[in-house]
């Protein structure tokens, strides 16, 4: 159970920061930089959920929102912990909630157009921050695959799998926000220069 009596606790002002063995790392450190950008996607996830409160076709995407920032904590502490040979009872991201993610993914493409040029970042407010969410989920990979390939660093492969896939769906909701309203804004090839 999670219990907070105190806010600031001083630790972090030269700064270093305790990871969830209670190990102390500097705040720029290769960990604590993934699991800070994890922190910051699910801040993204939680402006696109109140951008969805407007809008009547964004009920189920808000809802499965509620799930994947749950799993982003899971995600959080995962990061936080390091693997250790024999460890026991640690929260890890699970198969499970990868195989959610790729249902949710598969529901909401289902009765998308097929793709035929790239999609620009925009639309409604709600699908604008679900791609500004994307991106940052992607920055969260790009720093987790380079944590998993640093020496002396252990990352679970669900992990790994589980941001990748994220990255999907947050791209997905936004099409399906969007094709439920202004429609996808497409990137022009031919355009006049």
């Amino acid at each position: 159970m999670v219990k907070l009596n105190k806010i600031y606790t001083r630790t972090g002002d030269a700064g270093m920061t305790g990871l969830g063995t209670g190990e102390r790392r500097r705040k720029d450190d290769l960990r604590v930089e993934a699991y800070g950008t994890v922190d910051e996607a699910n801040s993204c996830i939680g402006l696109a959920r109140a951008f969805l409160s407007d809008l009547p076709a964004g009920v189920g995407v808000a809802e499965s929102l509620v799930s994947v920032q749950n799993d982003l904590f899971d995600l959080g502490a995962d990061l936080c912990v390091p693997e250790t040979e024999g460890e026991k009872e640690c929260l890890r991201i699970r198969q499970s909630q990868i195989d959610w993610l790729e249902r949710k993914i598969d529901e909401l493409n289902a009765d998308l157009p097929a793709l035929r040029s790239f999609v620009l970042p925009g639309g409604t407010q709600a699908a604008a921050a679900l791609h500004i969410a994307r991106s940052v989920v992607r920055r969260a990979e790009r720093l987790m695959v380079a944590l998993a390939a640093a020496p002396d660093e252990k990352l679970g492969e669900p992990a790994l799998k589980y941001i990748n896939r994220l990255s999907d769906f947050l791209f997905v909701a936004a099409r399906y926000i969007n094709s439920r309203t202004v429609g996808d804004t497409l990137w022009e090839q031919d355009r006049p220069r």
